[in-house]
């Protein structure tokens, strides 16, 4: 799909009451700059943005754990944080609920820093393992109105991946190592639940 249906399809989703879209994919494939442009379009009383990866465990807590190397991997978010979070935002029982943000200038989460106004009836949230139902993931399920599974040329995807590793400071071989390595891994985990998504879309 075009990105032009891609933002009537959300519009429609933001045309009722409280729904939530999950933009799901790889890493590198494009989902953080869907969802942002998504919601600069829609417009602030419309949809608001709420990633996943908030819910980073911080790197003290992943030192401790043993998983400080495979920093991204389905066992390394707060996922019942991250359940718990859809079901306040679904409720609409709240004037605003404060979600946390991954600043990657920091490589830490930032608790609080997203507000969700009740009025807001669309929220965009964005990860890669929305689709996953395996362990604490299997919550999820129902959470989700709608998914779409961002599928861009792998070869993209990659040199997107190493150029933000370089980005936010990794020297050239680091970058492309952990691209290929732990994010490599990732990725496998997230293709393999593909096939539950509603929409397949190229983000070019």
């Amino acid at each position: 799909m075009a990105y032009p249906e891609l933002l009537e399809r959300a519009r429609a989703l933001a045309s009722g009451p409280r729904r939530v879209l999950g933009l799901v994919g790889a890493p590198g494939a494009g989902k953080s700059t869907l969802a942002a442009r998504l919601a600069a379009d829609l417009g602030p009383q419309l949809a608001v943005v709420v990633p996943l990866d908030g819910f980073h465990y911080a790197d003290v807590v992943l030192g401790a754990l043993g998983r400080r190397e495979r920093k991204g991997a389905p066992d390394t978010f707060d996922v019942g944080g991250y359940v718990a979070l859809l079901r306040r935002l679904r409720s609409g029982e709240e004037d605003v609920v404060h979600a946390p943000e991954f600043r990657r200038d920091l490589e830490e989460p930032v608790g609080s820093a997203l507000p969700v106004p009740r009025e807001v009836p669309l929220v965009i949230t964005e990860g890669n393992y929305l689709l996953l139902r395996e362990g604490p993931w299997a919550a999820l399920e129902g959470l989700l109105d709608e998914t779409w599974y961002l599928r861009p040329a792998e070869d993209v995807r990659r040199e997107r991946l190493v150029a933000r590793h370089e980005a936010y400071g990794k020297d050239p071989a680091a970058a492309r190592a952990w691209a290929l390595g732990s994010d490599e891994a990732n990725a496998a985990v997230v293709a393999a639940a593909a096939h539950r998504a509603d929409r397949v879309v190229d983000p070019g």
